[in-house]
C-alpha cells in the first residue's frame, strides 16, 4: 500500500510539473517565422560581411561573408529590427510576419558620416 501511494504521489507531481509548462506566456507553436536576409553596401552593391541584425531587442544574427543571415522562430506579427555594421550608419525599420511563412529582408547601408 505504501507504494502505491508514492507512485500516486509521484504521477501527481509529474501531472503538476506537465500542466506549468503550459504557459500563456509563450506563443503557440506554429506562430513563428522565419526571417532572412540580405545586407549590401549601397554604393558598391557588395555584401557586408558582420553586420549584426537585431529583431525586437531580443533575436539576433549576423551577416555572413555573402551579406546573407537567418533569424529563425521569430513570433508572427509586427517586429521592429535594427541592423549595424562597423562603418555604416545604423540602420532602423519595422515589418511584419505572417505564421509559418518566410519573411526576406533585402537592404542596404550607407558608410557612416565623417564628422570634421
Amino acid at each position: 500500500m505504501r507504494m502505491f501511494a508514492r507512485t500516486l504521489a509521484v504521477a501527481a507531481i509529474l501531472v503538476g510539473v506537465l500542466a506549468a509548462c503550459n504557459s500563456d506566456a509563450l506563443p503557440p507553436v506554429g506562430l513563428h517565422g522565419t526571417i532572412t536576409g540580405l545586407v549590401l553596401d549601397r554604393a558598391t552593391n557588395a555584401p557586408i560581411v558582420g553586420a549584426h541584425v537585431t529583431v525586437d531587442a531580443i533575436l539576433v544574427a549576423v551577416t555572413g561573408s555573402d551579406g546573407k543571415f537567418v533569424i529563425e522562430n521569430v513570433p508572427s506579427g509586427d517586429f521592429d529590427y535594427t541592423i549595424e555594421a562597423k562603418g555604416y550608419a545604423t540602420y532602423n525599420g519595422s515589418a511584419r510576419t505572417d505564421a509559418d511563412k518566410p519573411f526576406a529582408l533585402s537592404l542596404t547601408m550607407e558608410k557612416a558620416s565623417t564628422s570634421p
